[in-house]
């Protein structure tokens, strides 16, 4: 395995000391007021500081150790000599998040990288803001994206979009959502009603089921009755005949009738694991197959190796980060810690690799949310990534098809921003 030095993260002092360029930028204005004293971007040692936000103990502590070694790779693969982590241990409790971001300011730090969850978020957000330090937080709730607190973590709206598309351009004109009783739930159908619009598509059938019972909702989606319900009052009028034609022709309908296909022509799950498989097992009972129906997901089923095994996801689409570029990463992660990372270790790889970059920019240090939100995006560990004004994030996606024995890349991620980008 790889060594990473520790000089990578917090004790990095030991590395060369950077030589200001001419026409470094070293201080940034704060948004305390007008009038108030510049933060220093670069401390005493030419270093700029990143505070890290973790949760290093409690409930959560292995995904914390996790972001911290995403983190750590990237300033090992990008360079440290400019660059200091201050990990800070936040055991996924807003108020200690809270106190975290204060004192690593406090110390220095000119970004904040972190924290993990959207309410540890809200908490650091009146800490960092009128400090006039950018936040690159690693959530993935989009309520959480605001000037200067950018959302790191997989939103919903850009895979759903990217999945809309493609099924747009495959000729699907009307689209059905069924979605779980939940706050994911609601995020993805919300996005997948502008996705349809903005596409041109009509969203004709939504259905939200419960967790427990996943059945009648998918029963009223398929709109089951009105379809199967002509074929039954055939055989109903040719078993009321009283003959044996009658039973004859009652038989042949009951095995040879086709109920006619739902009146929609893609359908979003947005589920995972087993329970998305309870959903799809249902979905030929009701008569809805693929095809004609095409199934959408969305990047949960990137989790699903094995999602082949249930017939009726075989063919399902879904967008998921960049194949290649994910690949890469974790051998490089496993290489370097003997495991296989989660993918938002992936999400703390892009957030140090991005404050590296602008910690290393030409004319000095850059933190302002020009640069942060320069339009050609970021090179990171799961694909191109670009933070938006707003606080959001792009990224360029695959599209993944489900096949038997897994998913394969039917559409590779874009290398640079363009319409592909969602």
């Amino acid at each position: 395995m790889l060594s990473i030095p520790v000089v990578a993260v917090a004790l990095a002092a030991c590395a060369a000391q950077p030589v200001q360029r001419p026409g470094a930028v070293v201080a940034a204005p704060s948004a305390a007021g007008p009038g108030a004293a510049p933060r220093p971007l670069l401390g005493p040692d030419g270093k700029l500081r990143a505070a890290l936000l973790l949760p290093l103990s409690g409930p959560h502590a292995a995904v914390g150790e996790a972001l911290l070694n995403g983190a750590q790779l990237a300033l090992f693969e990008h360079g440290a000599e400019r660059i200091e982590l201050l990990p800070k241990d936040t055991a996924g409790d807003p108020a200690r998040a809270a106190s975290a971001a204060r004192a690593a300011i406090a110390e220095g730090a000119a970004i904040v990288l972190g924290p993990l969850f959207a309410q540890e978020a809200e908490a650091v957000a009146p800490v960092a803001g009128p400090a006039g330090v950018p936040v690159l937080a690693f959530t993935t709730d989009p309520a959480q994206a605001r000037p200067g607190l950018w959302v790191l973590g997989f939103l919903p709206e850009p895979p759903v979009r990217r999945v809309v598309a493609a099924a747009r351009a495959a000729g699907a004109e009307r689209f059905a959502a069924l979605v779980p009783e939940n706050a994911y739930g609601r995020l993805v159908l919300d996005a997948y009603r502008r996705a349809v619009a903005e596409a041109g598509g009509v969203l004709v059938r939504q259905e939200i089921y419960p967790g427990s019972n996943p059945a009648p909702a998918v029963r009223r989606l398929a709109n089951y009755e009105a379809r199967r319900g002509p074929i039954d009052a055939q055989i109903r009028a040719a078993r009321a005949l009283g003959t044996a034609e009658g039973r004859r022709r009652a038989a042949q309908l009951q095995r040879e009738a086709r109920v006619p296909p739902p009146d929609f022509d893609a359908l979003l799950l947005a589920d995972g694991g087993e329970q998305l498989r309870a959903v799809a097992a249902l979905l030929p009972f009701y008569d809805i197959d693929n095809p004609p129906v095409r199934i959408l997901g969305t990047p949960l089923m990137a989790a699903m190796p094995d999602a082949g095994r249930e017939p009726a996801l075989v063919g399902a689409w879904y967008a998921a980060p960049d194949d290649q570029r994910r690949t890469a990463f974790e051998a490089r992660y496993r290489e370097a810690y003997g495991r296989v990372p989660p993918i938002v270790a992936g999400v703390a790889f892009d957030a140090a690799a991005i404050a590296v970059t602008l910690a290393t920019e030409p004319g000095g240090p850059d933190l302002s949310p020009a640069a942060l939100t320069q339009p050609q995006g970021f090179a990171g560990a799961l694909g191109i990534l670009r933070l938006m004004p707003d606080g959001t994030n792009r990224r360029g996606l695959s599209l993944m098809e489900v096949r038997r024995d897994g998913a394969i890349v039917i559409e590779p991620a874009p290398d640079r921003f363009d319409e592909r980008v969602f």
